[in-house]
Order: C-alpha cells, then structure tokens, then sequence
C-alpha cells in the first residue's frame, strides 16, 4: 500500500477572512466550491452537511490546506487549542524570511503566541495565534546549504 499526505483539513468561523491570511503568506487558492449532499453526508459523518471550501496550495506544489467554512449544521465555536492539548496540533510553514512573514500575519491582527526562538542556530521560530485560533508556526532556516 502507498500513502502520501493530500491536504489538511481546517474547520473557519470566516472562510474570507482565512484565505486572505493564507494567501498573503503566499499560499495560492487552486479553488473554491460549495458541496452538500449525500455524499458530504457520507464522507464527513454529519447528516445534512453543507460547506464552503477553499483549497489552497503552497508555492513549491507540495503542500494543501482544505479550509472549510459550515453552513449547516451551524459550526462549533471552542476556545483555541493550545500548544500542549491534545489534538489537531499546528500547521507549519518554511518561510524564507520570518520578520516579513509575521509583519504579514500581523495586518491581519495575528501575532506570536510569545516571540521569536533561534533553534540550535538553525531556525527562526515562531507560534501565531491566526485566523478562528489557528496555530500556525513560521520557520525560517538559518543556515542555508
């Protein structure tokens, strides 16, 4: 059996207001629809499932986000996760430049959960607080071959 990785799914209060944080950041939006139907139904395990998707795609093609905004049945609000709950975790990103992209995340009213953290000299690091309380870690290596 082979396996890759297709997309991460995330559920958005703003489906919006999530591309633009995303796309900004330079992801790029392969496309949008609207699903409902027995189908949604089946796959995703809610009856009567109705959803407006975004997918979006990293610059070098290898990596997806599905964003999702319910229609129906209405979305759960919860707090935001934090770093050590157990669950759907973070989605990271390698950026070339971490101040530019955390000045990016910041137009967007999102900020570091504390700072910026040097790994061993080979990372830049930081944990944002983004859109519906998304975490999203930006990483810029340090040390570039």
């Amino acid at each position: 059996m082979t396996i890759k990785l297709e997309n991460v799914g995330i559920a958005v209060r703003d489906l919006e207001e999530a591309i633009a944080f995303f796309t900004d950041l330079g992801l790029t939006v392969l496309g949008r629809d609207t699903v409902s139907g027995e189908w949604t139904d089946t796959a995703v395990g809610l009856d009567g499932n109705h959803a407006k998707i975004a997918m979006l795609q990293t610059p070098d093609g290898r990596g997806r986000l599905e964003l999702f905004e319910y229609i129906h049945p209405d979305a759960i609000e919860t707090e935001p996760t934090l770093p050590n709950e157990i669950g759907m975790h973070r989605v990271a990103f390698s950026v070339d430049n971490i101040d530019k992209a955390l000045a990016v995340a910041a137009k967007h009213g999102c900020h570091p959960l504390r700072g910026v953290a040097t790994y061993k000299d080979l990372y830049k690091l930081s944990y944002v607080r983004g859109p519906s309380g998304i975490i999203v870690m930006l990483a810029e290596e340090l040390k570039k071959d």
